[in-house]
Order: structure tokens, then C-alpha cells, then sequence
């Protein structure tokens, strides 16, 4: 059965920037277990799968699909800039001309617009409360080393640790951190964490652009040591950041190798906007 494929550059401009992945568009229903050996074998951060949810349905016509994303090594609830990808092939390649799309996923129903050059997710906000240091010491201490930590917070609905990096830290102490995903491993003893978002606040700069915040993301637990960037953690990072800046508009750079920029507002109906560019890099066809 062959498969129309694609890898899609997120939250960038440019090729070879941002975070790939790849995107398949399934006439037909899949073999479950083809899920994850597809996504194993590219081997990207996430591979999203958009289905049809009726035999009707039109690539180029319909406003409802069904979305799902695997790592490498399993399936996730939300991802943000593979939801991102997706919304570019259907706008830009399949030449879908809806308003909006909607996306049924394990996080509920997603939406996606295009503003611009720009492509806009409507996504869930999650919350961060205090997390006892001493429960999380190793952890904090494989992912940081003995760089001052600001503020440790925990996202129980995301199984995600956020550590805030003290102010006296800027973007390039962020970007020369060096982070072994297998000590990250080791250290977790608490059995409830599935990623760690390390932060700084951002910087004012009259000669370049300026940022409210920084990050970068790790997941080894989901088979992604380091992910470029990433709309999920920004779900995350978008009520932390907007709680200690009071700002509902936020500008955000994930400082990976391939770095990426989301722009960010936080809605009166307790959800997100999450702006962001794509690159479309490859197209094909999978024969399986």
C-alpha cells in the first residue's frame, strides 16, 4: 500500500532549521503495529499519521481529521509541531482552502489556521505547580550540573519537570549546556517524569530580536534525547512564563542546534495560541 509522505522543517523559515517531521496521509487504515515501525524507522522526534474519519473524505475538501503521533519508540499524546507540519501539508500541498482544521487526537480536538505566512494551533495550556527538590535533586542535578536553579516546577498532566535556570544565566549558558539523556535516565527515581524543560528568562537586545524566554527540551524517556523544538513543552512553559512576566503574549526560542521560534498567546478560554512557520523539505511515497 503505498503512502504519501512528507518531512516538514517546524517552527522555522528555512530548511534544515526547527524541528522535522515526518507526516503521512492514510487513504486507508493502517495496520496498527505500521504505526510505530513506520515512526521507528524514520526516526524522527515525532511521525504523524492524518486519517480520514469517514471513507468520504477528502484531503482537499474535508475540515475534520484524525491525528495521531509516534516517537521512535511509542505513541504520545500531544505533539505540537507535528500537529504544525501536518496543518502544512493539508494548506499548502493537498491545497485544503477550510478556514480552519480540526484534528480529533488523544488531547482532544485541535485546531489550526493559517494567519499569514504563519500557521496557528489552538492548543491546551498546562499547568506547573512546586515540586519537592530533594525528590527530584538527582535529576535536576544530571540535567543542570551545579548551575544555579531559580524555581523547580512540575506539569502532572504532561509528566513534564520544568527547571528554571537563575537570572544571572542568559541564552548562550543555555545553548553550552551539554546534557547525557542516559544520566537523565539513571537520576529519575521518581517514576512520574517523561521529559525535562530547562528555562531561562529571556533578553532585551536593540541590534536583534528580542525573547521573553528560552529553552530546551529532553525526553529519553520517549526515545528523544534532545527534541529541537517544541510545542508541547511550550503548553508548558506558556502559563509558567506568563505567570511570572504578566504578559499574555509571549515570544519564545528553543535554543537547540537547530533552534526555533514560537510566538505564543494565552487565551481567555484557558487555551493557547501557538504561531509558527514550516519548511516543506521532502515529498514522496512509502511502499510497504
Amino acid at each position: 500500500m503505498p503512502i504519501s509522505i512528507f518531512i516538514i522543517d517546524a517552527f522555522t523559515d528555512r530548511p534544515f532549521g526547527g524541528n522535522p517531521a515526518s507526516v503521512c496521509l492514510l487513504e486507508d487504515e493502517l495496520e496498527e503495529s505500521r504505526h510505530q515501525k513506520i515512526a521507528t524507522e524514520m526516526n524522527h522526534s515525532e511521525t504523524a499519521f492524518i486519517r480520514k474519519l469517514h471513507p468520504t473524505d477528502d484531503f482537499t475538501k474535508s475540515s475534520h481529521f484524525g491525528l495521531r503521533w509516534f516517537t521512535p519508540t511509542n505513541e504520545v499524546p500531544l505533539c505540537g509541531h507535528a500537529t504544525l507540519a501536518s496543518a502544512a501539508v493539508l494548506f499548502q500541498k493537498k491545497k485544503n482552502m477550510n478556514p480552519i482544521l480540526t484534528f480529533i487526537t488523544l488531547s482532544g480536538e485541535l485546531k489550526a489556521r493559517q494567519a499569514g505566512d504563519e500557521i496557528i494551533l489552538d492548543l491546551p495550556l498546562y499547568f506547573t505547580y512546586p515540586q519537592d527538590f530533594q525528590e527530584v535533586e538527582e535529576l535536576v542535578k544530571a540535567a543542570v550540573g551545579d548551575m544555579n536553579v531559580q524555581d523547580v516546577r512540575y506539569s502532572p498532566d504532561t509528566k513534564k519537570l520544568l527547571i528554571c535556570l537563575s537570572e544571572r544565566y542568559e541564552r548562550c549558558d543555555l545553548e553550552k549546556l551539554k546534557v547525557d539523556a542516559q544520566n537523565l535516565l539513571l537520576a529519575d527515581k521518581t517514576g512520574k517524569v517523561k521529559g525535562v524543560i530547562v528555562t531561562v528568562k529571556g533578553d532585551r537586545h536593540e541590534n536583534r530580536e528580542s525573547y521573553d524566554f528560552y529553552s530546551r527540551y529532553f525526553a529519553p524517556w520517549n526515545g528523544v534525547s534532545e527534541d529541537p523544538v517544541t510545542g508541547s513543552a511550550h503548553a508548558v512553559l506558556s502559563s509558567y512564563w506568563s505567570q511570572q512576566l504578566g504578559k499574555k503574549e509571549l515570544c519564545a526560542f528553543q535554543c537547540s542546534s537547530r533552534g526555533g521560534k514560537l510566538k505564543i498567546l494565552l487565551r481567555q478560554d484557558g487555551r493557547i495560541d501557538i504561531g509558527g512557520q514550516t519548511f516543506i523539505v521532502l515529498e514522496g511515497v512509502l511502499v510497504l
